[in-house]
């Protein structure tokens, strides 16, 4: 079995394939970021503060607490450890557009604990990996090779920032073709690892680590809804703080893992990544498919984007909820063609 495993780590197709679909992630990243947008982020920096709980206060405490309460060995724990203290991914900002969430803030959250990690990410490893202070995972935890991992992740990010500014169209034809590369190959990398795997390696995975995978997405989308409903935000705010909680950077976490630790030590749960992806999909699924019953069956609201609509996916062209006039400040009536009345529309709460 230890065969096995150091086949799948040392396979250099594997290795540069994890390496290409990571730098591609965060060159799409950067993509989304509009330069003339910024300073309105650094004035009111929001976005900035609730990624920094959610991601780096938040998650760590859940994978912490979950890895303390399955009593979950040293290599599983740190595997756990890492999943949760990895800044958000884009899967997060698919899945705020399929809830009419607040996109600009779902990317400036993105953005901001991507560039955080390079500090935070090590610290957090470190504070919460004291509880396992004298195991052979901990003593052995690759800081260095953790900070040139995430460092080497900000330079497709600035080329994608790059690209936005110089480059507009061209940079919504990267953005879409990450978006989908994103859900592509999280599939492909799993079904590859368990064939190359085995269902008897699967089959070692304690069933304590399953529960993890499925416990800890779901805490993260809780807790961030909870700290959005906490500070009296937005129903389209709170739905975006939540799944940007509970939707983890995993490719970032497989490269870590595959790059910094020796196969033999990890074993299985070099997995794990894959296992919280798969549930972070499913779970954030079915809150989309919740929340849209909900908007049609309750509120008689349509869908906001239209079955066929081929509109591009860029930072200008997210939109937070229905396009159109606002009514929220009244309704104008022209009943005579010189005379323009502002009537008052009491009922106009936005969900």
């Amino acid at each position: 079995m230890n065969d096995t495993i150091s086949r799948l780590y040392e396979g250099h197709g594997i290795n540069v394939f994890v390496g290409i679909v990571l730098c591609f992630t965060m060159l799409g990243l950067g993509c989304t970021v509009d330069v003339s947008q910024l300073g309105e982020h650094i004035r009111r920096p929001i976005g900035v503060l609730l990624a920094l709980v959610c991601q780096f206060v938040i998650m760590p405490l859940v994978a912490f607490l979950l890895a303390l309460a399955f009593s979950l060995d040293d290599v599983a724990a740190m595997a756990v450890l890492l999943c949760g203290c990895c800044p958000g991914g884009n899967l997060s900002n698919i899945m705020s557009l399929l809830v009419n969430g607040e996109m600009n803030l779902s990317i400036i959250m993105t953005i901001s604990s991507t560039i955080l990690a390079l500090v935070l990410m090590p610290l957090c490893l470190w504070i919460y990996s004291r509880a396992w202070i004298n195991t052979p995972v901990v003593n052995l935890m690759p800081f260095g090779a953790i900070i040139l991992t995430l460092c080497s992740t900000l330079i497709p990010i600035g080329l994608g920032v790059v690209l936005r500014y110089r480059y507009n169209r061209a940079a919504d034809i990267v953005l879409k073709l990450s978006l989908w590369s994103l859900l592509v190959t999280l599939v492909m990398l799993f079904i590859m690892t368990g064939a190359m795997l085995g269902p008897e390696l699967l089959a070692t995975i304690p069933p304590s680590v399953y529960v993890v995978a499925v416990l800890m997405p779901a805490c993260g989308y809780a807790a961030g809804y909870g700290l959005a409903t906490l500070f009296d935000l937005p129903p389209n705010i709170r739905r975006t703080v939540s799944l940007e909680t509970g939707c983890q950077n995993v490719q970032l976490c497989t490269a870590i893992l595959k790059m910094a630790f020796p196969p033999q030590l990890m074993g299985g749960m070099y997995m794990f990544p894959l296992l919280y992806a798969l549930f972070q999909a499913a779970e954030a699924g079915i809150f989309i498919l919740a929340y849209r019953m909900y908007r049609k069956e309750v509120l008689h609201k349509p869908d906001t984007i239209p079955p066929g609509d081929n509109r591009d996916i860029g930072y200008n062209r997210f939109e937070d909820e229905d396009m159109g006039f606002d009514t929220s400040y009244g309704a104008v009536t022209t009943s005579d063609p010189n005379l323009i009345m502002l009537e008052p529309c009491p009922d106009s709460t936005p969900v």
